[in-house]
């Protein structure tokens, strides 16, 4: 959900937010290109991951109405994809990732497979670096604290916001939020020990500016 409404507010797409909080504080004039790319599928290992990466680049290529060289690699088609709709629309890109790190949790017992499925999130995410000019904003959501040293090394553009305060409410609901939308399921129950279970989640959030 955090995602998509990043992306209708990059697309520009105002009648979804009418009534709302950002309504009158987002510039609706500006309307920028977005890809959106989600790993939530279980992959087992590299060639799936592979093939999923290409699956989610060409729901963006189809979106686009851009014609996809299906015989090139990952890393090339995302970078073009990139470029090209930077050049269609003469703005720069939006990129979101959901879910970045899931495809070596999905093999993490397996030590071997997931240094495969790590070299080749690394390569397809060094793309990011690469295009930075052509590249407006990116969100990356996920759970895993690796995210720098492992995935993202030399990506100095991207901060991790996941414990800033600033952005503290941004995921999930606060005290208030609880207490006041499940009002009806709370009577006769231990608000602290309900705390205490998701208090401590922590979903990690990348972005650059």
């Amino acid at each position: 959900m955090l995602l998509s409404t990043i992306e209708y507010l990059y697309e520009s797409k105002k009648e979804l937010f009418k009534g709302l909080y950002i309504e009158n504080k987002w510039d609706w004039n500006e309307k920028y290109p977005v890809i959106m790319i989600n790993f939530a599928k279980d992959i087992s290992n590299k060639e799936k991951l592979i093939k999923r990466m290409k699956e989610e680049l060409r729901k963006n290529y189809i979106y686009y109405e851009i014609e996809m060289k299906e015989k090139e690699d990952e890393v090339f088609l995302f970078e073009e994809l990139i470029m090209i709709l930077n050049e269609r629309y003469k703005k720069q890109v939006v990129v979101l990732i959901d879910e970045y790190d899931k495809p070596i949790l999905d093999v993490i017992e397996d030590k071997k497979e997931a240094e495969e499925v790590r070299k080749t999130l690394k390569s397809f995410y060094s793309v990011l670096k690469g295009l930075d000019r052509y590249i407006k904003f990116v969100l990356v959501t996920g759970v895993s604290k690796f995210a720098k040293v492992s995935l993202f090394s030399g990506l100095n553009q991207l901060e991790d916001i996941s414990l800033s305060k600033e952005y503290g409410d941004i995921c999930g609901y606060t005290q208030e939020e609880l207490e006041y939308y499940f009002k009806e399921y709370l009577d006769n129950v231990n608000l602290e020990e309900i705390r205490e279970w998701y208090i401590s989640y922590n979903s990690h959030i990348l972005r650059s500016l």
